[in-house]
């Protein structure tokens, strides 16, 4: 007799997993984070180098710089950065959204150590002497400058009086911006005003005793007194970055990417979905079931991980699919070869279940572990497709062999398919008899 109670769960199931996926599935796709390469962006790659002789390029330093480079990413309003180390000496940067790539660059890799210097580019101050984020653009004259506001007035009164009483044109206060060994203020004048290294040379008539002083420029234009603003505020850089790789992905590109890559999953799972419905009749059916599921709790997981999604994570989402297709593939081959052995259908179920545990955890092992090397030796690409595939392969273990077995399961106790071999795709021809 067909036990209908369990027929009657199984449909209770798959309507409430249905709803569930229905009413919430929107706001987890809306809130997963994109990556650059899918809503366009900006990445480049630092070599790091000391910024003064003899200088060590450690561990410690490194961190420092990743949390300096995050302090001037703020500035930039970039939502979600990645700054991630990369072997002994580099530091990968990806800024997904971002704008102004010219801009991103100035405020990423500039050291910004200002200093006071005298014309013959000896130091009489540097940026230690200001408060922290006190830099701000203001007006002067309807002319946009820089107001720094210094710590110790009473040391910028004794240093401009020593230049005050210097003769011209030597009586000048010579502002820098990452000044470097051999620079030199009398060559820079040789230079058109455009190309000069230092900012500004105000001449020095009066001795400054205030504790607020005026950066004036070249002159600026408004952007440019705002980032060097934003640069004083965020803090130098503890080490020099040049940069040996970069690329830029324009957030037009990066819609139509998505778009391509979403319409190649639907085709390729849908592909799936189509192969188990007609070589697995019932069970295939029951797997379809269990993916869809199986694809909205990996996006459910990528969101409450604040996981940001890439095209290398779309591709291992659609692999992680494969791969839980594979777990059923197995099962229902087993369930299968103990079906044509002339075993009932609830005989043949928990011996082909039993039998198929121990190679599906096999193989997903090992694709952890591989998993688990791309991760910590990959590169930010890589490691996407690293953290996606692993957490595929954990969420297809419970769906693929927990869900689909709870499922199918439910039928075949039900016996309801008791006697319908074909239910399976086994032909009657094809049982022994006992």
């Amino acid at each position: 007799m067909v036990k209908k109670g369990r027929i009657v769960t199984f449909f209770i199931i798959v309507i409430a997993l249905a709803s569930l996926i229905a009413f919430t599935i929107k706001d987890i796709t809306s809130d997963i984070k994109l990556g650059l390469d899918l809503q366009g962006g900006f990445e480049v790659l630092y070599d790091v180098e000391p910024a003064q002789e003899g200088q060590e390029i450690n561990k410690e330093l490194l961190n420092s710089t990743v949390s300096a480079l995050y302090e001037r990413i703020n500035v930039l309003g970039v939502s979600e950065p990645s700054v991630t180390i990369e072997g002994n000496d580099r530091i990968r940067v990806q800024l997904a959204g971002v704008k102004d790539q010219n801009q991103a660059r100035d405020i990423l890799s500039t050291q910004a150590e200002l200093s006071f210097r005298t014309t013959d580019d000896k130091k009489q101050m540097d940026g230690t002497d200001l408060k922290e984020g006190a830099s701000k653009v203001v007006f002067e004259k309807n002319q946009p400058v820089v107001q720094v506001t210094l710590k110790h007035p009473e040391e910028f009164a004794n240093i401009t009086r020593k230049i005050k009483d210097m003769p011209f044109p030597e009586n000048r206060l010579v502002i820098w911006l990452d000044y470097e060994k051999g620079d030199s203020y009398k060559e820079e004048l040789k230079k058109p005003e455009g190309e000069r290294k230092f900012i500004s040379d105000p001449q020095v008539t009066q001795v400054l005793s205030q504790n607020q002083v005026i950066i004036t420029g070249p002159p600026f234009k408004v952007e440019e007194a705002q980032n060097l603003a934003d640069l004083l505020n965020a803090g130098s850089l503890p080490v020099k970055l040049k940069e040996i790789y970069s690329t830029s992905v324009g957030a037009q590109f990066g819609e139509q990417a998505l778009d391509k890559t979403v319409v190649a999953g639907y085709i390729g799972i849908g592909l799936i979905f189509l192969f188990m419905m007609l070589y697995y009749r019932f069970p295939g059916v029951i797997a379809v079931i269990t993916l869809s599921v199986y694809i909205y709790l990996i996006l459910l997981v990528f969101d409450w991980m604040n996981a940001v999604l890439t095209l290398p994570g779309i591709a291992a989402l659609v692999l992680g699919v494969g791969m839980a297709v594979d777990a059923n593939i197995i099962t229902y081959e087993r369930i299968k070869e103990e079906i044509r052995t002339g075993k009932s259908m609830l005989s043949a179920f928990k011996a082909g279940s039993r039998r198929s545990f121990a190679t599906i955890l096999d193989a997903n092992i090992t694709t952890v572990i591989a998993g688990g090397v791309l991760f910590i030796y990959g590169t930010s690409a890589v490691k996407g497709f690293a953290v996606m595939l692993i957490t595929s392969i954990l969420v297809s273990f419970i769906t693929a062999v927990w869900g689909s077995r709870l499922l199918l399961g439910l039928w075949v106790k039900s016996r309801a398919l008791n006697k319908k071999p074909g239910y399976f795709g086994v032909k009657e021809s094809e049982i022994d008899e006992l």
